[in-house]
């Protein structure tokens, strides 16, 4: 499996350039458009696998797994320069800055998802010039509350914090992990593949995400990133992301209508590229059509 050390964490990566290849080390076609998939909180690249595959015809597809998650681990102890780093959501940006000139990728398709989906707004403006259109998948923009971002401060510190392995071996235990991110059902590897992950995220990671995504100083400052993207970008939402609800993502689109389209995904929670695989495919084929040729 292939690592790039980023900024002190060795980063697992992998190509996906058909169905049937995976985890090769160098871009598999030069003259291929690149898009690069980035995951959400607790998770790692495997649970944007199918999709990429069925992406993989027109676009070489690059997977990473964020500082700190998947297989993205920390060397213990760990190192003065990484804690440095902290866990807001801009380093993070930083860190796929890095990552895409170590693969010397100048210009790419950006494909996020829920707090990626953070990263990635972040990532394009900064680095305007090297993305050609962005799809965020369940993401949108929220008002801050203090009473309730401080009990949810409380439960998600709580929840990373009781993580014992032997949740993996309990029968049943993914699908009832995965039930209030759910409309409809995914298949099983993917929610075995999900908590799994959850397991096994790094807890400085995992706390500190928390604190930042959901967090006042976001409150104020992602609307203002949202009105300064000036890239085509498709924001598709769960109609019943208990999550990241639709209507934050309408709040989001709002904010730039020149440059977001946001599209509701009927009978879908937070994950509706695994919950209706084709129609997700549908919409984003559709909207990449402009810009791609196959």
């Amino acid at each position: 499996m292939p690592y790039l050390e980023i900024r002190g964490v060795n980063h697992y990566y992998e190509w996906i350039s058909s169905p049937t290849t995976a985890n090769s080390e160098q871009k598999p076609n030069p003259d291929k458009p690149t898009m690069v998939f980035i995951h959400g909180w607790g998770g790692s690249a495997r649970y944007w696998e199918t999709t990429a595959q069925s992406m993989s015809d027109r676009f070489d597809c690059l997977l990473y797994d964020l500082r700190g998650f998947g297989r993205s681990r920390f060397t213990r102890p760990v190192a003065e320069a990484v804690v440095a780093l902290g866990y807001e959501l801009e380093t993070y940006a930083d860190d796929l800055a890095v990552l895409l000139d170590r693969l010397q990728l100048n210009k790419v398709f950006l494909n996020a998802h829920s707090t990626g989906s953070s990263v990635a707004v972040l990532f394009m403006n900064r680095h305007p010039e090297r993305v050609e259109r962005t799809i965020l998948t369940c993401h949108g923009v929220f008002e801050y509350d203090e009473r309730s971002f401080k009990a949810f401060h409380q439960f998600g510190g709580y929840v990373v914090k009781f993580r014992p392995t032997w949740m993996s071996k309990i029968p049943g235990a993914d699908r009832l992990f995965m039930q209030r991110f759910l409309r409809r059902s995914i298949p099983r590897e993917a929610s075995r593949a999900f908590l799994e992950d959850y397991l096994m995220a790094e807890q400085e990671a995992a706390l500190g995400t928390i604190y930042t995504a959901v967090s006042e100083r976001a409150s104020i400052e992602m609307p203002e990133e949202y009105r300064k993207l000036h890239i085509p970008t498709l924001l598709v939402s769960g109609e019943y992301d208990q999550i990241i609800p639709a209507a934050l993502g309408q709040t989001a689109a709002s904010l730039n209508p020149t440059y977001v389209k946001q599209i509701v995904m009927r009978e879908t929670g937070h994950f509706p590229m695994l919950e209706d695989e084709a129609t997700y495919l549908k919409e984003v084929e559709a909207f990449l059509q402009p810009e791609v040729v196959a």
